[in-house]
């Protein structure tokens, strides 16, 4: 008889269970054991289940460093400016005493959770503790509205942050019970962290963030890569994440070197070239000679008719040269030809200081510009991340190329 009333089948005379397929009535029928090997196919991933697996990691992963920026921010943010309030009458439970009625609930809960974190010895940092390091994000966005008039005068827009907070929710609920986060909810969480942690003053101090925005994952371990921020297979995907408008737009300087610069001659106006010249910007443009043999090297290399590539090089530099008629001081846009062997094609954006963007490419024996892989590097990098390596910094990528220009600049001649 069972535990539950029900009467279970005789066993054998070993102690196994019986084969007789007569039951008495009201008896139970027991499975028998599945064989070890029956369990091993069930168990194992195929390749499409660990590439699911593998980019939920690494989406939760984003979202999570993005959560973790905002949660500091806005907890030193409440810090700054509450402690001062409460602390000189309220001592250590200031945070309780800026909860007030309203959130004597969770505020009381955080307490809780700070003394069994004490007890089970999981504070490892005594800066951590203390109640406020044990609030959520709506908890410290309650303090922050409950007194707002407080903050005013160091947060333009309460509209702005409470939009944001409201934006990342989602996220958070989706990384804390480790669901599967969508790559446009990522998208949304990373462009509203930004904006909040601009909002509350942390924007970052890299000067070329304004062209091209810093990653909180390169922010956190770029000097694992040196000056190197991204890496396209191909020119489509570069341009599809980084328009030449991106890059182009609002320069004061543009230094490039190449065979034909499609990138910046066929993607770019010629209007906003010129009226970076007039505005007191520099532009220096540096082409493979289309009457070299170098160039006839390179139709042979991609297997195109003779005169395809020289005729294409020399309309980019015709259309160059009308841009440059047109200004009244032409020393302002330079247009030079070279005759080596080409061996890569660069764009250096202001690359004369901190805040420069470099876009990069290696010529491949049998594959077009377009099709080349490339990197886009970032000037004076080393100023903005937030956690540093221990290792003396190493000359980035950047230097070099703008080296090498200045090299090809000086043995190259220009075009009249």
């Amino acid at each position: 008889m069972g535990s539950g009333g029900l009467e279970l089948p005789p066993g054998d005379d070993d102690g196994h269970q019986g084969n007789s397929t007569d039951v008495p009535p009201g008896a139970v029928s027991l499975a028998r054991p599945m064989n070890a090997g029956a369990i091993g196919p069930e168990l194992d991933w195929d390749a499409g289940a660990w590439h699911e697996v593998r980019t939920r990691a690494q989406r939760a992963g984003r979202a999570y460093i993005w959560l973790n920026l905002v949660e500091q921010r806005l907890r030193a943010v409440v810090a700054a400016v509450l402690r001062p309030v409460y602390e000189p009458v309220h001592g250590d439970d200031w945070v309780v005493a800026a909860a007030g009625p309203a959130g004597q609930e969770w505020v009381q809960r955080a307490v809780a959770v700070r003394e069994v974190s004490r007890r089970k010895g999981y504070l490892l940092d005594p800066a951590d503790d203390n109640v406020l390091s044990f609030l959520t994000l709506p908890q410290l966005r309650e303090l922050m509205v409950q007194h707002w008039p407080c903050f005013e005068p160091y947060v333009d827009e309460r509209r702005d942050v409470e939009l944001a907070l409201d934006e990342l929710e989602v996220t958070r609920n989706v990384v804390s019970r480790n669901r599967a986060l969508s790559e446009a909810v990522l998208n949304q969480a990373e462009r509203a962290s930004a904006r909040l942690l601009e909002v509350l003053g942390a924007g970052s101090d890299v000067p070329s963030a304004r062209r091209l925005p810093v990653d909180a994952v390169e922010d956190l371990v770029g000097d694992r890569y040196a000056d190197v921020v991204a890496v396209h297979s191909d020119r489509v995907r570069l341009l599809r994440q980084f328009p030449a408008e991106d890059l182009f737009g609002s320069a004061r300087r543009v230094d490039a070197l190449g065979i034909g610069l499609n990138l910046l001659v066929q993607n770019f106006s010629g209007r906003r070239l010129l009226r970076m010249a007039e505005g007191g910007g520099r532009v220096r443009l540096l082409f493979l000679n289309p009457a070299s043999s170098a160039i006839k090297r390179r139709e042979r290399e991609l297997g195109i008719k003779r005169g395809e590539l020289s005729r294409a090089v020399e309309m980019n530099i015709l259309h160059m040269r009308r841009v440059r008629a047109r200004l009244r001081d032409p020393g302002a846009f330079e247009i030079q030809v070279f005759d080596e062997t080409p061996r890569f094609t660069a764009y250096l954006v202001d690359g004369d200081g901190a805040d420069g963007i470099a876009v990069v490419q290696s010529y491949l024996r049998r594959t077009r510009g377009m099709e080349a892989p490339v990197l886009v590097l970032r000037n004076g990098r080393n100023g903005g991340k937030v956690v540093k390596s221990d290792h003396v910094d190493e000359v980035g990528l950047f230097p070099t190329y703008r080296e090498e220009f200045e090299l090809m600049w000086a043995d190259s001649r220009p075009v009249s």
